[in-house]
């Protein structure tokens, strides 16, 4: 029974250790700009990563004490737990997986079509309800301003590959319709206004700029899908982590439930 015991400890130990990237995933995600505009989006890999980290010491303890019926509730626990993940991360492979960006001559950024992303995504984040709220949060945050402060000519702006999907829709006009570069953030007498109907809601105002145009909204969902496809590849690996240790601390526990019925068998026969 000891040796069991001391084997699902230790793998409740890893599974403990595998919660810490969840976590540190979620956090990393919820200070995100676009993430700290959608509310409902921002904690819940925080609040999943934190419920396995409390079930792996609940584990931990019930197995380093002997106490059978917390093991039974940590693989209860985990289990759901586990599926949990798999959804999200099943869920967020599938809506982040269309890419709506497209190259631009003579720009190292990439641009971002609205219509290039799942459907899911556009109906449950851009939607007409939702919209109005996170344009003004976007206003409200300064990760426009930040290109002011970074870039100075137009020659190192459009050779920037560091500028994000929000930046690169929200913070400027569309390239397609000619605006002339005066800094990052200010563009004037615009070539092409009849090309793209974002040409005529673009406006130098800084608490406007192209937050009402379609193509920040693709900006947006460029940036969500660029940082749940970083989250994910951390997310694969703690499910892989989390089944393997689960599997074999469901036979570790039923060889003690084994061991602990052999004894007791044999000190009814001694």
């Amino acid at each position: 029974m000891a040796v069991s015991n001391n084997i699902t400890s230790v793998l409740n130990f890893i599974a403990f250790l595998s919660s810490i990237p969840i976590i540190a995933s979620g956090v990393w995600l919820a200070s995100k700009p676009d993430n700290e505009c959608i509310h409902w989006i921002r904690w819940p890999l925080v609040f999943l990563g934190i419920s396995i980290l409390l079930v792996s010491l609940t584990g931990f303890v019930g197995s380093y004490w002997n106490k059978e019926c917390l093991l039974a509730f940590y693989l209860i626990c985990m289990a759901v737990l586990i599926g949990a993940l798999l959804i999200i991360l099943v869920l967020a492979f599938v809506v982040t997986r269309p890419d709506g960006s497209y190259s631009v001559e003579g720009r190292a950024f990439r641009e971002y079509r609205l219509g290039g992303f799942s459907a899911w995504l556009r109906n449950h984040i851009t939607n007409s309800d939702n919209w109005g709220k996170i344009r003004a949060c976007l206003a409200e945050s300064n990760f426009c301003a930040k290109l002011d402060r970074e870039y100075i000519s137009a020659d190192q702006f459009f050779a920037s590959r560091s500028i994000s999907p929000l930046q690169a829709r929200c913070c400027k006009p569309p390239t397609i319709c000619g605006y002339q570069y005066v800094n990052p953030t200010m563009w004037i007498n615009p070539v092409n206004t009849l090309s793209d109907p974002d040409c005529s809601i673009w406006n130098n105002d800084q608490s406007l700029l192209c937050y009402s145009c379609d193509s920040c909204k693709a900006g947006l969902l460029g940036n969500l899908r660029k940082e749940w496809r970083r989250v994910n590849v951390i997310l694969i690996i703690a499910v892989v982590v989390l089944i393997w240790v689960y599997l074999i601390a469901c036979s570790a526990f039923k060889n003690a439930q084994t061991e602990d019925l052999f004894r007791r068998y044999k000190q009814g026969w001694v």
